[in-house]
């Protein structure tokens, strides 16, 4: 597999925000970071947080952040601020008014600068598991949060649990005889008219070679004759590192739809898939705050 350009790192790729991981042993470090007038807090409700424009977040004081929030310690501004984030289930309606309102990830990440997509996907993954994982998975007591937010341990059982990434590989299919075409799937569940990259998870014991050529004969009927990896992101929906990759078909006649998951394949030409990326055409593609974007985007332009 070869390495991808580090330059064209898909939209929540790239490391912006300074974890300063070795700081989540520090005793009393979130009260300390709260107790900071200075301090930025991300706000996340369910899947959404708040913008003071429609291309930045809205970090407010913590003085500002509401009663009943999971806290946890995102790091360091490049000036030394401290970045908190404060977790809320989802709410019916908003906690509190924001400049330009609040909207989830999927809408708003393809907009952001590095440093507020960077925050958004670590705030929304990590936010996701300690408002949904608060029971020992072993033994079924309440566990306690420690590391500053990123870990939690079992008073009873005395385990140790940390927020779980299930890998999952997307691919984008490259036809065996024609440069100019691309192999996209439509799921069940979607408008027949929206197409994608081919997904699925990575299950156990499989290498990320071996998860390519599984989904994607799986899904499409189509056997790869090349893998190249392309970039990874996080993508908390619920919990997955989405690792992006361009296959190309061995036979370009196999492709047909696994009638289940996916319901219909289809090949488009750079013309139609320009199109789809400008919102013209009869097709609906990827949002761009995804890797599949990237994938397909980097194709078109002919950067992959």
């Amino acid at each position: 597999m070869a390495a991808p350009d580090s330059t064209r790192l898909p939209p929540l790729a790239a490391a912006a925000v300074d974890r300063a991981a070795e700081e989540r042993a520090t005793p009393g470090l979130i009260d300390a970071a709260r107790a900071d007038a200075a301090a930025r807090v991300l706000v996340i409700a369910g899947d959404s947080a708040p913008l003071s424009t429609p291309s930045a977040l809205s970090w407010v004081a913590p003085a500002a952040v509401p009663d009943g929030a999971e806290w946890a310690f995102l790091g360091r501004a490049d000036d030394g601020t401290p970045l908190l984030t404060a977790v809320f289930a989802a709410q019916e309606d908003e906690l509190f008014a924001a400049p330009a309102g609040w909207a989830g990830l999927r809408a708003v990440g393809g907009s952001l600068g590095q440093a507020d997509a960077g925050a958004f996907v670590e705030a929304l993954s990590l936010g996701r598991w300690l408002i949904d994982a608060p029971f020992c998975p072993a033994c079924g007591a309440l566990t306690m949060l420690g590391d500053a937010g990123w870990s939690r341990r079992c008073p009873s059982c005395a385990r140790q649990h940390f927020p779980r990434t299930d890998p999952a590989v997307i691919v984008a299919i490259t036809s065996a005889e024609d440069p100019d075409i691309l192999l996209l799937g439509s799921n069940a569940l979607w408008g027949a008219n929206r197409f994608s990259c081919f997904a699925g998870f990575v299950e156990a014991g499989e290498s990320l070679e071996g998860a390519v050529r599984r989904e994607v004969a799986e899904e499409s009927g189509i056997d790869v004759a090349s893998i190249e990896y392309r970039g990874s992101q996080a993508w908390p929906y619920p919990r997955s590192l989405m690792l992006g990759f361009l296959a190309t078909a061995a036979d370009d006649a196999a492709a047909r739809a696994d009638g289940e998951e996916i319901a219909a394949v289809r090949w488009f030409t750079r013309d139609e898939i320009g199109a789809g990326l400008a919102g013209e055409g009869d097709i609906v593609l990827p949002g761009r705050a995804s890797i599949a974007h990237r994938l397909i985007r980097d194709w078109h332009a002919g950067e992959s």
